[in-house]
């Protein structure tokens, strides 16, 4: 059986020309990547941001492929001591990128190494305990730094001053998605009717990452089905057993606005209460259901908390701002 992991690497592109979408981003990286190489200097630190599974990490792999240097790659709550950061920096090799995914989580301790890493190339290392100790300054090997994060304002002035190139990746357009569908059906061997493509589409959220999710579970149904396609009865069967509607909702999405309108009067209402009755996190309410959310135009941010919009109101079958009148 195929692992999760050589599942992800084989649809995921290599190069900048197989990348989909996000063109203007796409074509910077490209002259970016090619000022460097021709100076022969590394390449500035970058920060990417944008809300989970638009591409991220992917287009990190892609500098690094671009570059031919070497990629290693971690994340913020995985590094807990200074040792742990300072034992990855003084071992890259020239050149090389390292990934930090969720960046803004990362301590502030481990922030103050990385402004002298990612500024000289240096950090200090103290070495002793109490009166004896001491502090010895380390050369580091130049290297690119590319952070990732879905909330950019996290970041600290002097973090986010160090980062020469800021990339901010947004959700992908209806077109952008098609595409998708359409070249990572072929590498996945699946055949797929054009009705299909647009209804996978239209309720993918704009996010690759739940349009290959979505892929393999209709895939999964028209198996079953005993098809060797994927066509427009068998996608609305599959959405229909997912609990996805034809917006993109989950079942999830419509709890969190039942809660707000039947719990709450519609809001506002705040992060924190909110979390509490979804029985989530408040990084889950803010990093996953509402994005799109809001967005999607069905709730909004106050400064008193969440509010329910007029089409958050109409989605749930209720007239206006009415809250049991239904439609």
């Amino acid at each position: 059986m195929e692992n999760k992991d050589n599942f992800f690497e084989k649809i995921r592109p290599q190069t900048l020309s197989e990348f989909i979408g996000q063109e203007r981003i796409i074509n910077n990286l490209k002259i970016f990547i090619e000022s460097a190489k021709k100076r022969e200097k590394t390449l500035d630190h970058i920060l990417i941001s944008g809300p989970p599974g638009i591409g991220k990490t992917t287009l990190a792999k892609i500098v690094s492929n671009e570059m031919k240097v070497n990629f290693i790659a971690t994340n913020a709550p995985a590094l807990e001591k200074t040792g742990d950061l300072a034992a990855i920096l003084t071992s890259l090799e020239p050149n090389s990128i390292l990934f930090i995914d969720e960046i803004h989580r990362l301590r502030p301790v481990l922030e103050e190494i990385l402004y002298s890493a990612m500024e000289d190339f240096t950090i200090d290392i103290i070495i002793g305990q109490g009166a004896g100790a001491k502090t010895v300054k380390l050369n580091l090997n130049q290297f690119t730094l590319i952070g990732a994060t879905t909330r950019p304002g996290m970041l600290t002035p002097p973090l986010l001053t160090r980062f020469g190139i800021d990339i901010r990746v947004d959700f992908y357009t209806n077109e952008e998605i098609e595409k998708i569908i359409i070249e990572k059906s072929k590498i996945l061997n699946i055949k797929i009717n054009k009705e299909s493509v647009k209804e996978i589409a239209k309720r993918s959220r704009g996010t690759p990452r739940i349009v290959i999710r979505l892929l393999k579970r209709i895939w999964d149904f028209a198996v079953v089905s005993g098809k060797n396609s994927i066509d427009l009865d068998i996608t609305n069967k599959a959405f229909e057993h997912l609990g996805i509607d034809h917006e993109g909702l989950t079942i999830e999405d419509r709890r969190l606005l039942e809660l707000i309108l039947k719990n709450y009067a519609g809001g506002p209402v705040g992060l924190q209460t909110l979390a509490i009755s979804m029985g989530e996190s408040e990084d889950t309410i803010e990093d996953i259901y509402e994005p799109f959310l809001i967005r999607k135009g069905f709730i909004k941010k106050t400064n008193k908390g969440r509010v329910l919009t007029e089409k958050g109101y109409n989605i749930l079958g209720y007239k206006g701002e009415g809250l049991f009148e239904r439609q």
